[in-house]
């Protein structure tokens, strides 16, 4: 039996140049537009730029710029319109009614990846908690949308309109949702406890959308987390041991990939999820090194840790992708960031020095000590049991019932396994 053909979206993209916004930025930002556009399953065959002083409040683009497009469209077959910059409700309905096809928004298309993306219930719930609270405001005239979104909406309650009753129930599935999350937040708050008290620090892998953090991920753990070149692959977060020849150990924690102008409705949404990155030990912000508006991406990326309380968070800046480099550009690389670190996830490349740098960086660095124990002491029996679990023990000695033993520890921990500190 012949399989259906699934025809993908032709989708027009449509930037502003604004105020002191130049057009080299714009063409950049419309290119990483037609990035989430190919992430979401559309084809784009038409881009519009246009320049004026600021948005036009009813129209976006002017009245004038709008009929052209809706010419624009008719002629190339669109059959949905894409704006790189959010627009309000009213602006929303203007333009669908002028232009008469689907008009989304850059934050409805980050969402819309995001829910395709979205793989355990987790992240499903906080997709789903950002799509309602795009959405409440923008209820009137958007019954298509609501279909699309099901789940919490139901059916009309006797006596009310159905747009009050589609906001009574969102409401209360935000709220469910909110619920939902918060169980998730109080656990995750519990399992960083627990990792707390076995000594085992935590480093947090962030940076742009498609940097190649889950590469490095993979590289630094031996996993086999799902790594593409395409935007937004990793939604979920993963913890994975790193275990050094010495028996040196830490956590590696890969995080969501951030972009310029994430919706806000997100970073509240991933709360839970990005409380991983403000709670750990150490940050490696993963920096495209090859990316040609490297700047704009560091900007965005530090703009969201500051909304995530994560900016008192030691951080080392990682630049990736270094082998796609000229031996010029490397050198010009390292005289601007002489403290940052230069690698190749893909390779290998310089990623060993890397290690021992983040070791070095949360004082993981070994030292011999002799620690004396005694056996019948229930505080020096867990003592020695972290000493064998996080320490390389040389000699173990039993002397006029006392315990001596010769252990390689990490510095950060010896005040916490000698029994006389």
């Amino acid at each position: 039996m012949a399989q259906p053909v699934v025809t993908r979206e032709r989708a027009a993209l449509v930037g502003l140049i604004a105020g002191r916004s130049r057009r080299l930025e714009a063409e950049r930002s419309l290119d990483e537009m037609a990035g989430l556009a190919e992430a979401a399953g559309a084809q784009v065959v038409l881009r519009m730029l246009q320049e004026r002083p600021k948005p036009d409040p009813s129209t976006f683009l002017g009245a004038g710029k709008l009929v052209t497009l809706a010419a624009s469209c008719a002629e190339t077959g669109v059959n949905v319109v894409m704006f790189d910059s959010e627009l309000t409700p009213a602006q929303l309905r203007h333009i669908e009614e002028e232009v008469g096809r689907k008009i989304i928004d850059r934050t409805q298309l980050i969402l819309d990846i995001f829910a395709r993306r979205a793989r355990t219930r987790e992240g499903k719930l906080q997709v789903e908690l950002a799509q309602l609270k795009y959405l409440l405001p923008r209820l009137v005239g958007a019954s298509n949308a609501l279909s699309r979104l099901g789940g919490g909406i139901g059916t009309r309650g006797p006596g009310e309109t159905k747009l009050e009753t589609d906001r009574r129930r969102i409401r209360a599935r935000l709220h469910a949702i909110s619920e939902a999350i918060e169980h998730v937040r109080r656990r995750r708050a519990q399992l960083r406890e627990r990792r707390r008290k076995a000594s085992v620090p935590t480093v947090a892998l962030v940076g742009y959308t498609n940097a190649g953090k889950t590469t490095l991920f993979n590289t630094l753990t031996r996993a086999e987390a799902e790594a593409s070149n395409a935007l937004f692959v990793t939604l979920d977060p993963l913890v994975r041991q790193v275990r050094l020849p010495d028996n040196r150990q830490l956590l590696v924690s890969d995080t969501v990939g951030f972009i310029d102008r994430l919706p806000h409705t997100l970073v509240a949404a991933f709360r839970a999820t990005l409380e991983e990155v403000a709670e750990a030990d150490l940050i490696l912000h993963v920096i495209d090194a090859a990316a040609p508006d490297r700047e704009r991406r560091l900007s965005a990326v530090r703009r969201v840790l500051e909304e995530v309380d994560a900016t008192d968070v030691p951080l080392v800046e990682v630049y990736n992708k270094c082998d796609m480099l000229t031996s010029d550009e490397l050198r010009r690389l390292q005289e601007q960031n002489p403290s940052a670190w230069c690698v190749s996830a893909l390779t290998r490349q310089g990623v060993d020095n890397l290690v021992e740098a983040v070791a070095s960086r949360l004082a993981l660095d070994v030292r011999r000590v002799t620690l004396v124990f005694d056996p019948d002491d229930p505080g020096d029996r867990e003592r020695m049991a972290r000493l064998y679990r996080h320490a390389r023990v040389l000699t173990h000695e039993t002397r006029d019932g006392r315990v001596s033993i010769v252990a390689d520890v990490p510095g950060r921990l010896v005040g916490q396994l000698d029994p006389a500190k």
